[in-house]
């Protein structure tokens, strides 16, 4: 237990350079962000890649977050073909505490996920940066066709 309050302690330390870093505001602020009862709260999100009747599109096509707060954005592809979830200056705008799919856990930066049909993939994350980015899938025509959005992350 006490080697895990080190860890948490340490994981707040980090969040609060990085959002001192990223110009978010004072240290106090930047602590307040970054405060265990924000870290330990998680918002799950759920967004489909594409549907089961092959529609280009996300679903939800908008996506509202808040800096400081957690969220574990589970994303799925009920699609016959892969898809891109591609959100670059999103994600340059967040700290990512892991994605998850299968067996597998990724950590550290993170700018694009590519979900085959069927797929499904979980990504936590701490919104550092407010913003307005864009989301696309990169895959030739999906984007065209209408496979875009919009991901806001509010102060």
């Amino acid at each position: 237990m006490v080697a895990m309050r080190s860890w948490v302690r340490a994981g707040l330390s980090v969040l609060v350079a990085i959002a001192i870093w990223w110009g978010i505001g004072t240290i106090s602020e930047a602590r307040a962000i970054a405060s265990p009862a924000n870290v330990n709260l998680v918002t799950e999100v759920q967004v489909h890649l594409g549907t089961a009747g092959e529609a280009l599109t996300f679903v939800p096509d908008h996506l509202d977050f808040v800096a400081g707060r957690k969220y574990r954005l589970v994303l799925d592809n009920p699609s016959s073909v892969k898809h891109y979830f591609t959100a670059k200056d999103f994600a340059d705008s967040i700290w990512t505490q892991k994605v998850e799919a299968g067996d597998v856990e990724i950590k550290g930066a993170i700018h694009e996920l590519e979900l085959k049909p069927g797929a499904i993939a979980e990504w936590v994350f701490v919104p550092l940066k407010s913003g307005t980015y864009s989301l696309r899938c990169t895959i030739p025509g999906h984007a065209e066709a209408g496979m875009v959005g919009e991901i806001a992350i509010a102060p």
